[in-house]
């Protein structure tokens, strides 16, 4: 499978099923399922529920590959309230700490306009996932009310950008 996005070392590409075992591995328990998956994310799981859970087939779903082409990072996005919603982002615990999350959340912002006419990204993140907030934010989300009344509204932020017109900041 040739890759959707490359920069010459890192590629994103569509999940393949054979992905979903080792991604399952990411989960150990409750807390950090729920993290990932939100309040409905079933646990514990199977390969089963798993996949049903991440909406396997029905949503836009990417890997992105390191250089050595191992499973680096996992996310998802599809169209939720005229935004390109990113979704289920999780990078793989042996390479947190090196840019992988950054690096998928720039691939898939390039690539989900290519799939849906919005003019902003949004995206859920729980309030005390404060490593993820503060990647998001650098990358130019900010904190935006909710137009719907949701439980997630309790324990998470809803964070937006507009898909063009911010510039990316590095990470201190």
């Amino acid at each position: 499978m040739l890759p959707l996005l490359s920069d010459d070392v890192w590629t994103l590409d569509e999940t393949a099923e054979s992905d979903i075992d080792q991604l399952m591995k990411w989960f150990p328990d409750a807390a950090a399922t729920r993290t990932w998956g939100g309040p409905d994310f079933r646990h514990p799981f199977n390969r089963h529920s798993f996949a049903e859970d991440i909406h396997w087939g029905r949503m836009a779903t990417f890997s992105l590959r390191s250089p050595a082409g191992e499973l680096a990072a996992f996310g998802q996005f599809y169209e939720r309230l005229q935004r390109i919603n990113l979704a289920r982002l999780a990078v793989n615990p042996t390479m947190r700490g090196q840019g992988a999350g950054r690096r998928l959340i720039e691939m898939l912002m390039t690539l989900g306009p290519q799939m849906f006419s919005c003019s902003e990204f949004s995206l859920f993140v729980y309030r005390d996932n404060v490593v993820a907030a503060n990647i998001y934010k650098s990358m130019g989300f900010k904190v935006t009310t909710y137009p719907e009344n949701t439980a997630l509204r309790d324990a998470c932020d809803y964070l937006t950008r507009p898909v063009a017109g911010l510039e990316i900041k590095n990470a201190p």
